[in-house]
């Protein structure tokens, strides 16, 4: 079939939530003639859920997602009103940060970032179809019969596929915060030949905040320290006037409301039938897993600055509204709050990521794309990390240029998508710092020496931040050069110094380098001794320098096993491979590499199910093969 197009574009993207927006700044910004469609240009880059950006590794998320180039981090640093660094008392490898957003203000700022930005074209629309010819995408049809010609179209439609919101006995047809569903859409992913899954998330309760007893409460004020999610970001601009959170919990009779009322929640009764998230929980959910408990913290968040809605983070339900009146009365602090929204589950579908490739393109149709929730993420880091990569692909396949994929030791968001691709998700999956087996190589504070390099290489990283990126690494180097060569003697003088600082004397000599790698000595202890470096050095490049002396041990130990995995990503399977060719291989190998189909050694290795003898039998058989071809 021929179809006459209206307009058309390089790139199309389906959807303008934290996926959408981040795939469409991207390929326009690489040069590509784009058009971001969405349901409505009122929802764009919406929180419907948490307001906050950020926490425990989905911060070193939106941190990648600065130093390859694009938006979120340098959004929500103009638009935040509570920065906190989490993980202080632990080590390097787990601390992030995490902001409180202005929830209007962050989605306004979003649109016009999108509106201003060249080659790309933002339209509201429905679309109802994607057009495929011959195995590869051509366009999109909207539901108004219009048709857009694309050589690659990215589906980031988030929770609204076939969306339905459901509070206690009441289920309708919704997108996020009821808006429209997308339902044709998901009739006409599931035509073409995609698997589709069904899972389920949900939102607590809004309370005005003049009608909280906030005496009741424990306050959780922001950081005094600067702290920014974008590396362009100056400290001289960090926020002095933020404003609190406030912590309260759940108590026995919080609890006794919900299990008395169990029969009437959908989880339990049957009305729900999506997966829902493991690592968020709904309340009622957590009642009945943990009835060891006796109380579970709640947070208060207020949604912006000039709003009264507060979002009680911990309490996400589908109880009845009556219900959960009397549930959020029980709280201490909550006793006389005016609800403003009720909580809700909404049941969406998702393409099934086990037929992605680790560019996130779909290997049944050449050039089409997904992202976001779509894949069965969680959160809106995880979905503007998928956009990102999404979109960059997405423009990469258009300029006919190699195609970009992050390893598991580039960055979080590569341990993401693989996980995605190889092991699949049969929740929504959430980003966690233990599902990084590098994660003291991917910590938050050298994402841009990570990935700016990278976004720089596909044509995403302006002059400036690449500058900022030169001058940064260059002071680095130099530094470290400099406390590599420069020695500590143990004369008389500089031991009276190291005992006077409460530090061990010196008993040979040492580098400067060598001598921080103690514990309780710091930059500025060293520096003592050798002097300044030649320029001023900025609080955030001195913290790289101590982490990475300070770690170089276990750091290079991470390196070393990147290096021996970089091999087995090296070794790559014929697409065309016949898995019933290979004798010996288990059966449950065999189904796993037919359903997945993995590109590499490395990724078949990562299979849940196959063991090190498929392994070695795969990797003999490959070899026969190759020898074979050579005789030939």
């Amino acid at each position: 079939m021929t179809y006459e197009f209206t307009e058309n574009f390089d790139v199309i993207v389906v959807g303008a939530g934290h996926a959408g927006v981040e795939a469409a700044l991207a390929a326009s910004r690489m040069g590509c003639k784009t058009l971001l469609a969405t349901i409505n240009l009122e929802m764009l880059a919406f929180m419907p859920c948490n307001p906050s950006i950020g926490g425990s590794a989905k911060g070193i998320v939106v941190r990648e997602i600065d130093a390859l180039g694009g938006e979120m981090g340098r959004n929500i640093d103009k638009t935040y009103i509570q920065m906190k660094m989490l993980n202080t008392g632990k080590g390097p490898a787990v601390r992030a940060l995490r902001a409180q957003a202005d929830k209007a203000f962050y989605a306004r700022e979003m649109k016009h970032t999108v509106e201003k930005q060249e080659n790309l074209t933002l339209r509201q629309s429905l679309i109802d179809d994607i057009l495929v010819e011959d195995g590869r995408v051509v366009g999109v049809e909207t539901a108004t019969g219009i048709k857009y010609g694309a050589k690659a179209v990215v589906v980031t439609t988030g929770t609204a596929l076939r969306g339905e919101i459901i509070l206690g006995e009441l289920k309708y047809s919704s997108g996020p915060n009821n808006s429209l569903a997308s339902i044709t859409l998901a009739d006409n992913l599931k035509k073409l030949g995609l698997e589709i899954g069904r899972f389920k998330t949900g939102t607590p309760p809004r309370v005005k905040a003049s009608s909280i007893n906030y005496d009741e409460t424990e306050i959780q004020p922001g950081d005094d320290k600067p702290n920014h999610f974008s590396f362009l970001s100056k400290d001289e601009n960090y926020l002095k006037d933020q404003v609190p959170c406030w912590l309260t919990y759940t108590n026995q009779s919080s609890h006794d409301i919900i299990n008395k009322n169990l029969y009437r929640a959908p989880m339990f009764s049957g009305v729900v039938k999506g997966v829902g998230p493991r690592y968020c929980p709904s309340i009622e959910d957590k009642i009945v897993r943990f009835a060891d408990k006796d109380r579970h913290q709640l947070f208060l968040e207020p949604e912006g600055r000039d709003t009264e809605e507060v979002y009680i983070q911990g309490l996400s339900t589908s109880l009845p509204e009556d219900v959960q009146r009397e549930l959020v009365h029980s709280i201490k602090g909550l006793e006389r709050a005016e609800m403003m929204r009720t909580g809700y589950a909404i049941e969406y579908d998702i393409v099934l990521p086990h037929q992605l490739r680790a560019t996130l393109e779909t290997k049944l149709i050449s050039g089409l794309f997904t992202a976001g929730q779509t894949n069965g993420t969680s959160g809106y880091e995880e979905a503007a990390g998928q956009g990102i990569v999404a979109g960059i692909n997405a423009a990469l396949k258009v300029q006919g240029k190699p195609e970009l994929i992050l390893k598991r030791s580039d960055a979080y968001i590569g341990v993401m998508i693989d996980d995605l691709v190889t092991k699949g998700t049969l929740e929504p999956y959430r980003l966690l710092t233990s599902r990084a087996e590098y994660r003291l190589i991917l910590r938050h504070d050298n994402a841009d020496m990570r990935l700016t390099p990278i976004g720089r290489r596909v044509g995403l990283v302006d002059e400036e931040r690449w500058l900022n990126y030169e001058i940064k690494k260059a002071q680095f180097d130099n530094e470290m050069k400099r406390l590599s060569t420069n020695k500590l003697k143990p004369t008389e003088d500089t031991n009276e110094e190291v005992q006077a600082m409460g530090f061990k004397p010196l008993t040979d000599a040492v580098t400067a380098k060598e001598f921080m790698r103690r514990p309780e000595v710091s930059y500025a202890d060293v520096i003592k001794f050798i002097g300044p470096a030649a320029e001023d050095l900025s609080p955030k490049l001195i913290e790289l320098l101590e982490t990475e002396i300070k770690y170089e041990g276990y750091i290079n130990k991470a390196l070393d096993q990147v290096v021996k995995m970089k091999r087995m990503e090296e070794k790559r399977i014929p697409a065309n491979i016949d898995w019933d060719d290979i004798d010996s291989i288990a059966t449950e190998a065999r189904q796993k590499f037919k359903k997945i189909n993995p590109e590499t050694i490395g990724q078949a290795s990562r299979i849940s199910g196959v063991n090190p003898a498929d392994i070695s039998i795969l990797m003999v058989y490959l070899e026969g093969n190759q020898k074979a071809s050579r005789n030939s």
